[in-house]
């Protein structure tokens, strides 16, 4: 187990802005950074991250929390691996206790497979450099491809033997359970039909290389494996199949290595191959990714669309499937994004060409080449096309079919008055083909609607949820606790008193205290107890850490509490950024500073409360009375005395008592 010390240096080090940055593109908004969900699918930004909260919201999802339970959302990472991770990133030495067998055991499945792929990544990069046959058959391989031993390295490139089952063996002698080995699809187990006892085991990559593939976090999620013999009956490349950690239509190959650079350049170069990626980022270019030879999936366009709104894509200057491999820039269009493509001359590959040019070449290579893809679309089925007139008339049916797929309504525009300048066609028939498209869509988009609103005029003809005041009083409390519970501050102290007619008065005293402090003695003199069961847990927790602690820090707080709690002190803090998220400021509407007036606020929501609570505590007092024969003197002058004490705390916040 980790030591709370290097726990605590974990949380005093990491920035949460810096850990969020490298999984979604942040953009500055106030004191605050957002960008787009990483959870939902949304082309509106409602992801916030604060700062000098070190907290982070996700209005879409609901979710929210420290920079450890992002990590634990994001990548699936358990509490122990979140910490280790950023560790490594902020070069803290992990200081460790021993784990206990039943705390071993709690490992999950899930985990269990990624000890497993990381062991095999490091199990197939020690046969490639260490043993004979590796770096006879495995190493050369990766020299001739031109490759560096940094590269190589880097890329954590390996080699499995060509030997039916020497990697299964050594994990199994390792300790690693077959189990595992099978689920992550590393080992292939084959039972004995007339003995189900007898299982004969292979390794799946047994003599090919090897090139692990990573989450955006680094971890690895399975393998891509090359055959170098000629074999008609084995698969040219293999891939791990599909797993609870690995599936091949949400990962990218290299986008661990590329993230930074994606964002720093605010394009990304989608290639094919794993060779195409390796090669680029060897020659500098580093902001590449592959679809790992699947076709380009939506989830796949989503991970990039978190880091840039550019995606240039390389195809082969001879690619047989070039105009299938045009159905993914449909996609990217759908997504909101920028399109532009480059295909390179005949006979060449980003691999090969990043090979045979240097940096400067490449750079200038598909700065001059690369296309927007109505021009690029356009010249490719234009070449088709020749002087067919049908063939033509569908080329430009296609190239409008992909600005269809375009959500922005000037974009669509612009690229129609590009198309009628290419395709020579006047902008009017082309605006009425792209509403001839589009009448299904608009069609199938007015049947929801009036569903939709159906569904709003049931839930406007029912009787409308009353606000909860208690619990937003109680939601209220906390924020003020977390925000300024260590400020000290002047309040007036409403002493309740019999004046010499015998009514009932207020009289206020002046004391100072700090804000905790305040709040606990009023709720305690009072003897309220916070109805919600989360925030009772948070409240008691705040108030030893205020009480206990002599530097109070919402990161550290926070990362005593579990998820759920955590999750919930997230959404409390970022509340106010929904007003940075809908600028309002645009519509003249200025929310007032928290900070001002902080006592007020105190006294404000504490006094409140004791008026709800009050008038709760009147309306059962009433309803007892009816529902009783006769109700005795003393609940009438109980009645009495809460009334007359409600005017009197309505008439301190200036309200009408009702």
């Amino acid at each position: 187990m980790i030591s709370k010390a290097t726990i605590d240096q974990v949380y005093e080090a990491a920035r949460v802005e810096e850990v969020i940055g490298e999984f979604v593109q942040l953009k500055k908004s106030g004191a605050n950074f957002k960008g787009l969900s990483p959870f939902s699918d949304e082309r509106s930004p409602s992801f916030m991250v604060s700062p000098v909260k070190q907290i982070w919201k996700d209005f879409s999802s609901g979710k929210g929390g420290n920079v450890v339970a992002f990590l634990m959302e994001h990548e699936h990472f358990t509490y122990p691996e979140a910490i280790k991770y950023l560790a490594k990133k902020y070069n803290i030495e992990i200081e460790e206790t021993q784990q206990t067998d039943e705390e071993k055991e709690k490992l999950n499945e899930r985990e269990s497979m990624y000890l497993v792929s990381e062991y095999a990544k490091d199990y197939f990069s020690e046969i490639l450099w260490e043993r004979e046959q590796g770096k006879a058959i495995g190493l050369s391989y990766f020299k001739e491809r031109g490759f560096t031993d940094e590269t190589i390295r880097k890329f954590d490139l390996g080699y499995c033997l060509d030997q039916w089952d020497s990697f299964t063996k050594t994990a199994l002698d390792k300790g690693y359970k077959l189990e595992f080995l099978e689920k992550t699809g590393l080992t292939i187990v084959k039972v004995d039909p007339s003995n189900p006892n007898n299982k004969r085991t292979f390794d799946r990559f047994k003599g090919r290389v090897l090139f692990p593939i990573h989450s955006m976090s680094g971890r690895v999620l399975g393998f891509g494996g090359r055959i170098l013999i000629s074999d008609k009956r084995a698969a040219k490349y293999l891939n791990s199949p599909e797993s609870d950690i690995y599936h091949k239509s949400k990962v990218l190959y290299g986008i661990y290595h590329a993230k930074q650079a994606i964002a720093k350049e605010d394009n990304c170069y989608l290639v094919e191959g794993y060779t195409d990626v390796i090669q680029m980022h060897q020659r500098g270019i580093h902001n590449v990714v592959a679809s790992s030879g699947t076709a380009l999936t939506s989830d796949q366009i989503r991970l990039i669309n978190r880091l840039t709104k550019n995606i240039t894509v390389l195809f082969d200057g001879d690619a047989a499937g070039l105009r299938a491999s045009l159905k993914g820039i449909d996609l990217i269009l759908e997504q909101g994004m920028n399109v532009k493509v480059c295909s390179f001359p005949a006979g060449e590959d980003p691999d090969s060409f990043s090979k045979n040019n240097e940096y400067e070449e490449v750079v200038e290579y598909l700065n001059e080449y690369s296309k927007d893809f109505i021009q690029f679309k356009a010249s490719l089925l234009v070449d088709e096309a020749a002087n067919d007139p049908i063939k033509r008339a569908d080329t430009v049916r296609d190239i409008v079919n992909s600005i269809a797929k375009i959500p922005d309504r000037i974009q669509r525009e612009i690229y129609i008055q590009e198309c009628s300048q290419i395709m020579n066609v006047s902008e009017a028939v082309l605006f009425n083909t792209l509403a001839q498209i589009g009448k299904k869509d608009n069609a199938d988009a007015l049947k929801k609607a009036k569903q939709e609103r159906k569904s709003f005029d049931v839930v406007k003809s029912e009787p409308q949820q009353k606000l909860d005041v208690q619990y937003e009083l109680e939601r209220k409390i906390i924020e003020i606790l977390l925000l300024y519970g260590t400020m000290e501050i002047e309040f007036e102290d409403l002493v309740l008193k019999e004046n010499e007619t015998g009514d009932l008065e207020l009289e206020p005293e002046v004391l100072g205290a700090k804000v905790f402090e305040k709040i606990f003695l009023d709720l305690q003199d009072d003897e309220i107890e916070l109805a919600n069961e989360r925030f009772r847990d948070i409240y008691y927790k705040i108030i030893e850490d205020l009480n206990g602690k002599e530097n109070f820090s919402i990161t550290s707080f926070m990362a005593g509490l579990d998820q759920d709690l955590a999750s919930e002190i997230s959404s409390i803090l970022m509340e106010e950024e929904k007003y940075t998220l809908h600028q309002w400021g645009r519509k003249d509407i200025y929310p007032k500073d928290k900070e001002v007036g902080v006592s007020q606020l105190v006294s404000e929501t504490i006094l409140t409360l004791r008026c709800y609570l009050i008038k709760k505590r009147i309306g059962a007092l009433q309803k007892n009375t009816l529902d009783s024969a006769s109700a005795s003197a003393d609940v009438l002058e109980e009645i009495m005395n809460y009334i007359q004490l409600n005017v009197l705390l309505n008439k301190k916040l200036n309200r009408v008592f009702s």
